[in-house]
C-alpha cells in the first residue's frame, strides 16, 4: 500500500513539472521572386518559397512562423535581441555581419546588374564594353537616374560603388513591392535606369505583361558574376544555436535541391550553363 502510494505520488509529481515550450522562430520573407513569391503565377513556387518547408520540417525542435515584411523592416527585426528572427536571403555584408549571424551559404546566385529599356541604350553607349557597364562612369557623367531599393543590398562590390555615387543620381523606393514599382517607372519614363537582377526582373515583368525584348540587362564590371545567399539570425545566443543547426542542413540542400530550383527560373540560355557553374561553388568547402 505504501509503495502504491508513493507511485501515485511520483505520477502527480511528474504531472506537476512543467513542459517548456518549444522556442519560437520567426522567418522574415519578402516579395523577391524567384525566391519567395507572393502572388501571380508562380505564388508559393519560389526557390526560398520551396527550401524553407524543408529547413522547418528537419527544425521540429523549434514553433516556426513566417511573416512578411520589407527589406528595412526585416534589418530592424533581426537587431531585436529579445527575439529569435531569421531571414533566408540575406547577403552577407560588413554592416549586417555587426548584429546577424550567418549561415554557411546556402545558393550562388547572378550578381545583379541594370535593366535599361532599349529605348534609352543609346545613352549607355560610350560606357559599356562587352555587355558590362561602368555604372560610375554612367552616373558621373550622364543625368540619369537610377532607381534602387532602399536598404537593399546589392552585394559588398555594388553596394561600395553605390556608396560613391551622389544621391541626385539614385532614386530610393520602399515598400513590400518596390521592384516592380520602379519598373513601372521606368516604363513611364520617370527613371532610365533599374539595379536589379535579371532572373527578377525576367519574372516581374512577365507579369507586367511587357515584352522582354524591349529591355537588355547588363552586368557591371568589376563585380563577380556570382554572389551567395546565407540565412541569417539574430547574433543572439539562440540565434547561433539555430544556425548551428541549419548549417547541418545546408550542405545537402545546396548540393540536391537549390541549385535546380533557381535554374528554373533562368532563360534557357543561362539554365545549363548556371547548372555547371553551380556544381564547382563549395567543392573547396565543407
Amino acid at each position: 500500500m505504501r509503495a502504491l502510494t508513493l507511485l501515485c505520488g511520483l505520477f502527480i509529481g511528474l504531472a506537476m513539472v512543467p513542459v517548456h515550450a518549444k522556442e519560437r522562430l520567426l522567418w522574415l520573407v519578402r516579395d523577391l521572386p524567384p525566391f519567395t513569391i507572393f502572388e501571380g503565377s508562380g505564388k508559393g513556387q519560389g526557390v526560398i518559397d520551396q527550401m524553407l518547408p524543408l529547413l522547418i520540417a528537419q527544425m521540429p525542435e523549434y514553433e516556426h512562423s513566417i511573416l512578411r515584411v520589407n527589406r528595412a523592416r526585416g534589418l530592424q527585426m533581426l537587431q531585436d535581441p529579445k527575439s529569435l528572427t531569421c531571414d533566408p536571403t540575406l547577403l552577407w555584408t560588413p554592416e549586417r555581419a555587426k548584429f546577424v549571424h550567418f549561415s554557411i551559404p546556402s545558393l550562388g546566385v547572378l550578381s545583379g546588374g541594370l535593366i535599361v529599356r532599349k529605348t534609352a541604350q543609346q545613352s549607355l553607349a560610350p560606357y559599356v564594353e562587352g555587355q558590362q557597364v561602368d555604372l560610375a562612369s554612367l552616373l558621373d557623367n550622364t543625368q540619369l537616374k537610377l532607381g534602387i531599393v532602399g536598404e537593399r543590398s546589392y552585394g559588398t562590390q555594388i553596394d561600395e560603388i553605390l556608396r560613391q555615387l551622389p544621391d541626385s543620381a539614385l532614386s530610393r523606393h520602399y515598400g513590400n513591392d518596390a521592384t516592380a514599382n520602379l519598373l513601372q517607372m521606368q516604363q513611364l519614363g520617370r527613371l532610365q535606369l533599374v539595379l536589379g537582377y535579371w532572373h527578377e526582373m525576367l519574372y516581374l515583368l512577365q507579369q507586367q505583361r511587357v515584352p522582354l525584348e524591349d529591355y537588355e540587362f547588363h552586368p557591371i564590371n568589376k563585380v563577380n558574376r556570382f554572389q551567395f545567399l546565407h540565412v541569417g539570425c539574430s547574433d543572439t545566443p539562440l540565434g547561433r544555436q539555430a544556425v548551428a543547426h541549419i548549417d547541418q542542413l545546408l550542405p545537402a540542400l545546396r548540393r540536391n535541391t537549390l541549385p535546380g530550383l533557381y535554374a528554373h527560373w533562368l532563360d534557357d540560355e543561362l539554365q545549363q550553363d548556371y547548372l555547371e557553374q553551380s556544381s564547382h561553388f563549395f567543392e573547396a568547402q565543407p
